[in-house]
């Protein structure tokens, strides 16, 4: 009986609170800071492990994390290490592992379905490989394309975002954490850390609570509400206040009105940042007692936090006790995972059988197909008139045609993959990235799908950049690496003169173009959204020849084309479209798969846009600028098939109704041209008067239909008149009775909706 009782968080037949209870009772003060704090692996893991009693590990290779496994092994209690990673879209560290179109791809694709099928494909790769934990999905709102994160994000829209995140969430944590094929979600960064000022990173949200409430937490809110494991907290502050202690989004908001139970984690050193990057702490005794106090469970790679945090007991600004929540929140996350029974090491035989199968090769093919938008198109495309293939998979024709295939990005394998993959920067591990041979570029697509005896050629024909070390020095002050100066790349005449040859001798011209990785993520904003290099010059070139051109943007967010590029014959954005990007791009060229990509974020025309997106505030004088209009280049929700679709005869069967009624409209769709089409239809809400400003209209619904040629349908729209709110100026959503409109098409562009009016009343 004295034994049971000694070792009662280890007997797992009791209830989790009554196992973390009793852990906790036997931790000393050092072992209680060691486990709220996360700490990267590549550093000294034995010091991690056996003298900072370290919580958790990120950034770990796979020999590592049998190294921290057998180190924990050794500890007094033998608390079992909680193992997180960032797989933002796939596996992303794990050379050979599965990797898809980044969250802003998958995002095109409308499909929650999809991006739950992509979650789980993903929890089953991680989950062999010893991770628990992955820190996605991101719920940040894209507000200004300068912002480096953008392709991190699920686009302009809170709804599509919702859908897409809840989505993602369900597939990473299956049907519970005690699946072993399951992982711990994390939604982030909460909240607002998008809305930049000049797109700068991490820089202070001007954001009130009551912005707060209408635009950025309801996704959160939506999530929190369906069980996601974790939240991870923005680097920003808001109202001069940073996230990391903002009382009222984490106590009263997240832990009060939402009654959300899971673990919080802080963003890379957020604790540090407010001593050294923020200064709004004087040294980390105070920083750490104010993280604790404000409800922080898990410090992520803060080392100072250690000694702070004991420090700040010893000085009377933090007491033992006030640990004693957290490190509960931490274990308890480590029971529900069952990790004292099963530390979910790396499985070899799982790894064998259960990374990059033929299985997940294939939604990762689906979901590239559907990641692509096809933005505009005079005709040229397809090249191909039908979408037969041969016996070898090829697409077939009747003449042979040739095709160049230029631009810096055409055969660029691991900078195809995007940001948090292979060798993007974040793991050493991988220094060469992924396995060529998994990687499908555009121009292996093309070479490998045109039909017989056509002759595909390439040309580099443009670069983009070169580096430079950064003037202050390699590293940040909290020793993270600093990136380096990007220098535009100066055009090669004998490069592009090769270019422009070939395409005078071809047919069709494709010219891929966009941005690197030395341009995307955390520190690596942009100034101008135009591209950079010798790009424009190439595709004025190309344009001069007068050969059909069509442009693939391979970037990871919308950049600003030249006329030259706006003007082709056809323009195709490829949001960092992972491994098998080349296929999918191949395959819409050449009339093999029909295009169906949607825009999840506007397209701005020209860089003094910003902010482009489609949800703005009514209210200014005018509807331009003096010297520019303020219309997109392509807006929100855009994105073209091979076919034409007609949208007639919205009616709504009740114009008159009260908040706990359903709107219920009806709108015909007619696919009017000769090829198969996914339509999104999508529904927009404007409410006509407000008590306070609002946007204009809202994305509040969509649905996905399948028209054969000549198909016509009539789709139902069921929209709850309780989702047709506003915040009002007390912060409370609500709706207000009054005359609203609903407007239905394929793009948030208002001239292309048709509208029903009906009113609320009550």
């Amino acid at each position: 009986m004295t034994t049971q009782h000694v070792e009662a968080y280890l007997d797992a037949s009791l209830p989790a609170a009554e196992r973390v209870a009793d852990l906790l009772s036997r931790m000393t003060v050092e072992e209680k800071v060691g486990q709220m704090m996360q700490l990267d692996a590549r550093d000294d893991l034995d010091q991690l492990v056996l003298e900072r009693h370290v919580g958790s590990i990120l950034h770990t290779s796979p020999e590592r994390v049998l190294r921290a496994h057998e180190l924990t092994g050794r500890t007094r209690l033998r608390i079992p290490l909680l193992v997180g990673e960032d797989c933002i879209h796939g596996h992303s560290f794990w050379e050979g592992a599965t990797i898809f179109p980044t969250q802003l791809g998958m995002a095109a694709s409308w499909s929650p379905e999809l991006v739950e099928r992509v979650a789980r494909v993903t929890a089953v790769e991680v989950a062999a490989t010893g991770i628990h934990w992955t820190f996605s999905p991101v719920l940040c709102i894209t507000r200004d394309l300068r912002w480096g994160r953008v392709d991190e994000t699920f686009g302009e829209d809170p709804f599509l975002i919702g859908e897409l995140a809840s989505a993602m969430v369900r597939g990473y944590q299956g049907d519970g954490l005690t699946d072993e094929r399951a992982i711990l979600a994390t939604a982030k960064h909460f909240a607002g850390y998008s809305e930049t000022q000049g797109g700068r990173d991490a820089s202070e949200a001007d954001l009130s609570r009551r912005k707060l409430r209408s635009w950025f937490l309801p996704p959160f809110e939506r999530v929190a509400r369906e069980g996601t494991g974790t939240f991870m907290l923005g680097y920003q502050t808001t109202d001069g206040v940073p996230i990391t202690v903002n009382d009222w989004l984490l106590t009263d908001v997240l832990r009060g009105e939402w009654g959300y139970t899971g673990m919080l984690i802080t963003d890379w050193d957020n604790v540090g940042r407010m001593v050294w990057e923020q200064q709004v702490q004087p040294d980390y005794a105070h920083a750490s007692a104010a993280a604790v106090k404000a409800g922080n469970d898990m410090i992520m790679t803060t080392p100072g936090f250690y000694q702070g945090a004991l420090d700040a007991i010893d000085q009377g600004l933090l007491r033992e006790s006030d640990l004693d929540r957290a490190v509960s929140r931490v274990l308890r996350v480590k029971f529900d995972l069952g990790l004292f029974e099963n530390p979910r090491r790396p499985d070899a035989e799982r790894i064998a059988a259960e990374i990059a199968t033929s299985e997940h090769e294939a939604v990762n093919v689906e979901v590239t197909r559907r990641s692509i938008v096809l933005l505009s198109n005079d005709g040229v495309l397809p090249l191909t008139e039908t979408a037969d293939r041969d016996e070898t998979g090829r697409a077939v024709a009747t003449e042979p045609r040739r095709v160049a295939v230029v631009g810096p990005l055409a055969d660029e394998a691991q900078i195809q993959l995007g940001d948090w993959a292979g060798n993007s920067g974040q793991a050493g591990w991988l220094p060469d990235g992924h396995p060529r041979h998994m990687i499908t570029t555009v121009l292996d697509g093309l070479r490998g799908l045109a039909p017989s005896g056509w002759e595909v050629g390439h040309a580099r024909g443009a670069d983009i950049l070169t580096l430079a070390e950064h003037p202050e020095g390699s590293h940040f002050p909290d020793g993270q690496p600093r990136p380096p100066v990007i220098v535009a790349a100066e055009t090669d005449q004998a490069q592009l003169d090769e270019a422009v040859a070939l395409a005078r001798e071809s047919d069709y011209v494709v010219a891929v173009v966009g941005d690197r990785i030395e341009l995307v993520g955390e520190g690596r904003s942009t100034a101008t959204l135009e591209l950079i290099g010798s790009q424009i010059a190439m595709l004025d070139a190309l344009a001069a020849t007068g050969t059909p051109m069509i442009v693939v943007l391979m970037a990871s967010k919308p950049l600003v084309l030249p006329p030259s590029a706006r003007n082709a014959a056809a323009v195709i954005w490829a949001a960092s479209p992972g491994m098998k990007g080349g296929q999918a791009v191949a395959e819409i060229v050449l009339g093999l798969v029909e295009p169906s990509g949607r825009l999840p974020v506007s397209f701005a025309l020209h860089v003094g846009q910003q902010p482009s997106y489609y949800n703005q505030i009514r209210g200014q004088h005018g509807d331009r600028y003096a010297d520019l209009t303020q219309a997109p280049a392509w807006p929100f929700g855009h994105g073209l098939s091979y076919s034409s679709v007609e949208y007639g005869e919205l009616s709504v069967e009740a114009e008159s109704l009260t908040p706990s009624d359903v709107v219920r409209g009806h709108v015909r769709v007619t696919n009017t041209g000769s090829r198969p089409v996914l339509e999104t239809v999508q529904v927009y809400v404007s409410d006509t008067v407000t008590s306070v400003s609002w946007a204009d209209q809202e994305l509040k619904a969509y649905r996905q239909v399948e028209l054969a040629p000549g198909e016509s349908r009539v789709v139902d729209l069921d929209l709850p008149v309780a989702d047709c709110t506003i915040v009002d100026a007390e912060g409370r959503r609500i709706v207000e009775p009054g005359a609203f409109e609903l407007r239905v098409g394929p793009s948030s562009d208002r001239s292309r909706l048709l509208r029903a009016s009906f009113t609320v009343t009550g």
